[in-house]
């Protein structure tokens, strides 16, 4: 671990002893060191110790741009101390998802009168808030903002709208039907647009996008780029979205070169739609692109659209058939290395040549595989998950193999059943995990090897030369994996009753376990790890591995592994985490999962963490593991527990835990709730979307959306 703040801007460590003090360092080398500590700790704290810190934490590098999104630590009264001394030298202001924060201390942003570029997506700000603020910033370019009910575009003063007519980027999240600022917009080239509205108000109401209908301006997208857009679940925002489009089926910007609409389920294809597709295909050259399922599926679009030098293609969910990816997106082999993230995630015909009579578990046609590898050399993200990837027998062409000369990935993500051995899968007769049942029915008590816990002797149970491992082996620089059943679907999904019942692991998957995971301790620069319905899992000794190994990690999903009646890999996983002392995000859904003193005694080794969030049908914990584990990890901040306690108990914990722990962390967000209770919904709507989005529910997040997409 590292030594105390104090101990570093003293120099009084270990290494004064040898005649190094670090006060002696550059300039350069101590303004290096100092850009990773906090910009809050650095003016209100760091630079009061000595002269040399006091010119050096006003430095224009480490003040020029201010990052508080995730400075859980920061309250009211920092921030306007913050903005009182360093104000007109921040150009650069990120606040994103700070929702602690009371909205009066936007106020003081007002002090930043030099900013060019402001995130307030999470934060509480009225209208009139808003208008206050935005009439001092003269030079702002680039905003986001949350637009919530009530919010009223009359009341923007004069002063603000001229500032609006400046600004080229806007990221704008909406809870309610509105076009927020946007007609105030007139020269906006980058337009990002997240859609959370609820089909239902609290009081029950069912919502419309037809308020919209009446309000006095139009968007302005003559000088557009980029447009984005994501949809949560439901009618309304699809119906919202339909009004943004249309001003753009009307007349297609010419410098448009970044079109994404990310819609979960069936969003239809209209007459405007279709007029706005025609004008792009016409008039148009994209570098990044991504379209419902349904306006690609069954139309020869992508034939007629052109593009330049795409960086960025999600054909998510979409029947598109690899023959038509080859052809058609990559013109039969055109080199494309400007691609670096590419999304076929659910996309089950994606590597077959058709898709009119093949189903979704045949083996894939490894030579439309080898075309995307070749022609797409650059990649650096690629989901491939939620769908069948079955290698044939074909030596050499093994799907783990022809992915392992993408030698600059950083993320991936891949279906449990693409991993395994066929060889292996073929020759071995199950074992007996394999032939237990994956139900929730009476435990089946039966006899089983013992696993090794040493990555040595895995390596002699399952031999290293496994395509996995070799993938894995050549994949150093991977820093986001995700393995994940092809058929597997979270307990929580979003605005609907938990889910009871799952569907059963691939068939493929069945050999996929223990060894597999010990296998992904060879990445030694992972920082985030998705397992989800890896069947063969028997006693988890290969996440040791992982936690000995891999000493960067930071985010841990765990989801259905092993049967599905008990936690066989609680021991391995306790042992794990006592090595993961940069890990700040765990997810564990897993039912009967015992959130009991033993695991919280496990996970206060974690002293980094800061999020938790644990989904289990039939799961129980003891509400005093649980207080004297948010007692001794300081740095929690969100505790998300879904399980199988009575109301009472969650409510009585919950209760508990803001009662002692609130003050000192004004982030704190609690919930514990049964996961099976009618009201789930009602609570979820309630969670900060910072962490809803990013941990308590389940998704695949590689290339979901364009690498750098905002700052």
């Amino acid at each position: 671990s590292s030594p105390p703040l104090q101990e570093i801007i003293s120099g009084e460590s270990e290494e004064e002893s040898n005649g190094v003090n670090l006060m002696e360092f550059s300039d350069e080398i101590l303004l290096h060191i100092l850009s990773y500590v906090p910009c809050t700790d650095l003016v209100l704290n760091v630079r009061r110790t000595c002269r040399k810190f006091a010119t050096l934490c006003l430095d224009k590098s480490l003040t020029h741009t201010v990052l508080l999104q995730k400075d859980y630590k920061v309250n009211k009264d920092k921030v306007k101390q913050l903005m009182r001394d360093i104000g007109k030298e921040i150009y650069q202001l990120n606040m994103a998802g700070c929702y602690w924060l009371p909205s009066s201390t936007i106020d003081h942003v007002t002090r930043c009168k030099n900013l060019v570029k402001l995130n307030l997506s999470g934060c509480h700000v009225t209208s009139l808030r808003l208008s206050k603020m935005l009439s001092t910033l003269q030079h702002l370019r680039s905003l986001a903002i949350d637009v919530n009910p009530g919010f009223d575009a009359s009341q923007l003063s004069s002063e603000c709208k001229a500032t609006l007519s400046r600004v080229s980027e806007l990221k704008q999240t909406l809870y309610t039907p509105s076009y927020g600022v946007v007609p105030c917009c007139t020269s906006l080239e980058k337009l990002l647009l997240y859609f959370e509205i609820l089909d239902r108000s609290r009081e029950g109401f069912m919502l419309s996008g037809q308020l919209m209908v009446g309000e006095s301006n139009v968007p302005h997208y003559q000088n557009l780029r980029v447009f984005y857009a994501r949809l949560a679940p439901g009618y309304v925002n699809q119906e919202v979205v339909r009004l943004y489009l249309a001003v753009l089926s009307d007349r297609t910007p010419e410098n448009l070169h970044a079109f994404l609409i990310s819609a979960p389920g069936s969003f239809a294809e209209t007459g405007a739609t279709k007029n706005l597709l025609d004008s792009m295909a016409r008039n148009v050259r994209l570098d990044a692109l991504q379209l419902p399922k349904a306006w690609i599926n069954g139309s020869g679009l992508l034939q007629h659209l052109k593009f330049n030098n795409p960086f960025y293609f999600s054909f998510s969910r979409c029947t598109l058939s690899g023959g038509h990816l080859i052809q058609r997106v990559i013109n039969g082999g055109k080199d494309l290395k400007s691609l670096t993230s590419l999304n076929l995630s659910g996309c089950i015909h994606c590597l077959a040549p058709e898709s009119l009579f093949r189903k979704a578990e045949d083996d894939i046609d490894s030579s439309i595989l080898e075309s995307l590898v070749v022609s797409c050399c650059n990649l650096r993200h690629l989901n491939l998950s939620a769908a069948h990837h079955h290698s044939s027998e074909s030596i050499g062409n093994h799907l783990c193999q022809l992915l392992s000369r993408l030698k600059h990935l950083l993320s991936l993500a891949l279906p449990v059943c693409s991993i395994t051995d066929v060889a292996a899968n073929v020759e071995k007769p199950p074992t007996a995990s394999n032939l237990v049942p994956q139900t929730f029915g009476r435990k089946v008590r039966i006899g089983i090897q013992t696993y090794p816990r040493n990555l040595a002797d895995q390596a002699n149970q399952k031999i290293e030369s496994s395509v996995f491992w070799a993938l894995m082996g050549s994949l150093r620089f991977l820093e986001t994996l995700e393995i994940i059943g092809s058929s597997f679907s979270s307990a929580m999904p979003r605005n609907e009753p938990a889910i009871r019942n799952s569907l059963p692991p691939c068939v493929r998957a069945q050999s996929v376990g223990d060894s597999e995971v010990a296998a992904i301790s060879q990445l030694t620069y992972l920082q985030s790890l998705t397992l989800a319905q890896l069947p063969n899992i028997l006693t988890g000794s290969g996440l040791i591995n992982i936690g000995l190994q891999c000493q960067h990690l930071r985010t841990l999903s765990l989801a259905n592994l092993g049967m599905m009646g008990k936690v066989v890999y609680m021991s391995a996983l306790m042992d794990m985490l006592k090595h993961c002392k940069c890990l700040r995000d765990l997810r564990l859904e897993q039912p009967y999962f015992c959130a009991g003193a033993q695991f919280f005694q496990a996970l206060s080794h974690c002293s980094s963490l800061q999020r938790l969030c644990i989904v289990s049908r039939s799961g129980t914990l003891q509400s005093d593991a649980v207080m004297s584990f948010m007692a001794n990890c300081l740095e929690v901040i969100m505790c998300h527990m879904f399980m199988g306690e009575s109301l009472t108990v969650c409510k009585n914990l919950q209760q508990s835990i803001v009662r002692s722990f609130q003050a000192d962390r004004p982030a704190l967000n609690v919930i514990i709730f049964p996961l099976l209770h009618e009201d789930l919904t009602e609570v979820i709507r309630d969670v900060p979307m910072r962490h809803l989005d990013e941990i308590t529910l389940f998704k695949s997040r590689v290339a979901e959306e364009p690498p750098n997409l905002w700052w």
